[in-house]
């Protein structure tokens, strides 16, 4: 546990970063698991759904002393930065209208659609190697422009598998495809389904009046969330920011983009930014003190369960998983659209700009500082709040 907590308090610079530090401090010198056992379960994390560093972890964990010591590593893992978010979104109406803080969000922000920019370049360069994903990722930033749903966002990530696996695989697999299927528990695949089915059936149900709706609807909606992200926290930013800022209006592009900055200056998981969401959504509506915490520790809790329920209920059968092509197949076509889903939150974030000569200045010089420089993106978004604080 202390080298977990170590691990936590050090972590910064997102799923690539991460997966360093694991082999430095969790193979090289611990040796709690072999590099091929690390690299396995990061691939297994990057062709599921849901955060690819917390599943890594907690993969590492449940080989190590099981069920128990996973769970116990999750929560050491995700509540420090969840609990400094949960604390900013509660916090954050207070020093909104500050002329300090308005003169920090001046900086911090267009530095952060920079982040998202790079992010969305390091993407493309790494995913887009042939004509179909290109394609796949233009039709996807074209189709989010246009339809502004969050439902289109699982039927695009869905037909982007099966284009990419139809056009990529031999027909040589079904020996295997059985073997695994014997494998599986359907009891198990029907919890995970039912939950989302049962909480999205309860937040149409329930009366929007009924103080007990906002909480129930928003662990639907971060569940479903957390079941469509693959490729880690940037892929995160562009679903959510189509449904809460863009579509229900739970926060606004300022909110959002504040909460992301300070995200990224903190170490620990990227999806720790919903427990910021979840807070201030609460918040906005009205629901107090009480509300936010409840809103973060759901937003937390929803966006996260999926991704752990599939990484603790896979593992045991990873060696007849890995061995079905389609399914790893499928995984470029799903990145393709994932960067068109990233392109589309880049241009979303952007329009509030304007005019905004020196924003574009700060977006256009925090790309270039992460792309050519080895400056990481916490000491950007220090130096945004410096210059806030000085100029």
């Amino acid at each position: 546990m202390r080298d977990v907590s170590l691990y936590t308090f050090t972590a910064f610079g997102g799923p690539q970063a991460h997966i360093a530090v694991l082999l430095r401090e969790f193979v090289e010198k611990r040796r709690y698991i072999t590099e091929e056992e690390l690299m396995e379960l990061n691939a297994l994390s990057q062709i599921m759904p849901g955060p690819s560093s917390t599943q890594t972890l907690v993969g590492i964990a449940w080989k190590v002393g099981g069920l128990r010591l996973a769970i116990l590593t999750f929560l050491i893992w995700i509540l420090p930065s969840a609990a400094i978010m949960c604390a900013a979104a509660i916090s954050y109406k207070m020093f909104a209208d500050k002329d300090k803080f308005t003169a920090i969000l001046r900086y911090i922000q267009p530095m952060a659609v920079g982040i998202v920019a790079y992010a969305t370049y390091a993407f493309a360069r790494k995913f887009l190697k042939s004509r179909i994903t290109m394609m796949l990722a233009v039709a996807s930033l074209v189709a989010t422009l246009i339809l502004q749903n969050p439902y289109a966002f699982p039927i695009l990530i869905l037909l982007g598998g099966i284009v990419s696996s139809a056009l990529e695989t031999q027909q040589q697999e079904n020996e295997l495809r059985v073997k695994l299927f014997a494998n599986t528990n359907p009891n198990k695949v029907a919890y995970f389904i039912g939950i989302l089915l049962f909480f999205a059936a309860l937040g149409a149900l329930i009366n929007r009046t009924s103080p007990f709706s906002l909480p129930i609807r928003l662990f639907e909606n971060f569940y479903r969330n957390g079941i469509l992200i693959f490729g880690g926290g940037q892929v995160l930013v562009p679903l959510m920011y189509t449904e809460f800022v863009d579509l229900k209006h739970y926060l606004t592009n300022s909110e959002f983009l504040s909460g992301y900055a300070l995200q990224q200056a903190l170490p620990g998981p990227t999806f720790a930014f919903t427990s910021f969401v979840g807070g201030i959504t609460m918040g906005n509506k009205g629901y107090g003190l009480a509300g936010q915490i409840a809103g973060s520790l759901v937003a937390v809790i929803g966006i996260n369960l999926p991704g752990l329920i599939l990484i603790l209920f896979i593992v045991p059968f990873w060696n007849d998983l890995k061995k079905i092509t389609r399914i790893k197949n499928s995984l470029s076509g799903i990145n393709a659209v994932a960067v068109g889903f990233m392109a589309t939150a880049f241009i979303q974030l952007m329009r509030p700009f304007g005019l905004n000569y020196m924003a574009y200045g700060l977006m256009a010089a925090t790309f270039l500082l992460l792309n050519f420089t080895k400056i990481k993106a916490p000491f950007i978004i220090v130096i945004g709040v410096v210059l806030g604080l000085v100029l």
